[in-house]
């Protein structure tokens, strides 16, 4: 993947953890800077670190499926992000309080990054960087939660939905991506 893919992908992936982010400003009074740190360690530590369990995951067995790694990617950022899309449509409100303990953060950041190790997945069959891969991620999504905190103390939670319809879109349009180029000889 080239680094503007990788930039797309990172913000992409940064979408459900910005959600999540926002719904922490909604729910907490008095939003300080701390607030917004404790996101984006807890969010962009996660989404750096599952691309990476992903990708030795998937290494170990890459030669194994040179022929159809094209579709095993596509079918994965398709999936992930038809979830996301899926999820940004749902009539089901998401509880989120307002606590920063770490068994409420190190939940929700496993939640918000599962996403992101089967995006390590097809980072293994695509020949992406897989350093630059994940210190994009993590700062990306670093940076995207750490302002969700403060957006949602600010805004609410009508960008909540778009975020993660958004990044979905972005996922499903990579997978798209990566097939066509391996399709038509273009990668």
């Amino acid at each position: 993947m080239s680094i503007f893919d990788l930039i797309v992908t990172a913000i992409a992936l940064s979408m459900d953890a910005f959600a999540v982010s926002v719904g922490k400003g909604l729910s907490t009074r008095n939003v300080r800077l701390k607030h917004g740190l404790i996101c984006g360690a807890y969010f962009g530590g996660f989404q750096a670190l599952m691309p990476l369990l992903g990708f030795l995951l998937a290494s170990s067995f890459a030669d194994h499926i040179k022929a159809y790694d094209h579709w095993i990617a596509f079918a994965l950022l398709a999936v992930i992000g038809a979830n996301m899309i899926r999820e940004a449509f749902s009539k089901e409100e998401e509880k989120i309080d307002s606590s920063f303990s770490v068994k409420t953060m190190l939940l929700l950041a496993i939640a918000t990054s599962i996403d992101a190790l089967a995006t390590g997945v097809s980072f293994a069959v695509t020949d992406t960087n897989i350093w630059i891969a994940i210190l994009l991620i993590g700062t990306t999504t670093f940076a995207f939660s750490a302002a969700g905190v403060k957006i949602g103390s600010i805004f609410g939670s009508k960008y909540q939905s778009r975020a993660e319809f958004i990044g979905g879109v972005i996922l499903v349009l990579m997978g798209i991506k990566i097939l066509l180029e391996h399709l038509t000889g273009a990668a």
